[in-house]
């Protein structure tokens, strides 16, 4: 199972603890050997999710948008695979990690507080729009950073 993620980044300390305590059962869900958690690796969510998979006993891959800086540390040296964006003057998708992400897994995994006009919006409705399985995560007393 390829379980897709995106989240929204400066979340609160109180926050990364009631959304870390949401993800763990979400990924202990599906047996060790049959799950890949997919995603851009950026702070918060996305390497919290990262993580647990792999504690889990899972397989992580990353996407990497066209002209980002590839980032570093522990869990881009466990990915089991790297999917660099082609820029958009090539015919690549550049930074459009949304499609990409749609694209590449079977559910998809929102760590969103509901509200319009964020990229964690964007990728829901296109997740949805695509048929795929999206299960939100905003847990009562979580909330974004201004």
């Amino acid at each position: 199972m390829r379980v897709g993620i995106i989240g929204h980044e400066g979340l609160s300390e109180i926050t990364e603890m009631l959304v870390r305590g949401a993800l763990w059962p979400l990924v202990t869900e599906f047996g060790s050997y049959e799950l890949v958690g997919v995603g851009c690796l950026r702070p918060g969510p996305e390497r919290w999710f990262a993580r647990a998979v792999l504690e889990h006993g899972g397989k992580i891959e990353v996407i990497l948008p066209a002209g980002a800086p590839t980032p570093t540390g522990p869990l881009l040296a466990e990915a089991t695979a790297v999917h660099r964006l082609a820029a958009a003057s090539a015919g690549g998708l550049g930074d459009d990690t949304c499609r990409a992400l749609v694209g590449m897994v079977d559910e998809l995994i929102a760590v969103w507080d509901g509200q319009p006009g964020s990229e964690p919006a964007r990728v829901v409705e296109a997740a949805r729009k695509a048929g795929l399985y999206v299960q939100v995560v905003w847990p009562d007393g979580c909330e974004r950073r201004q």
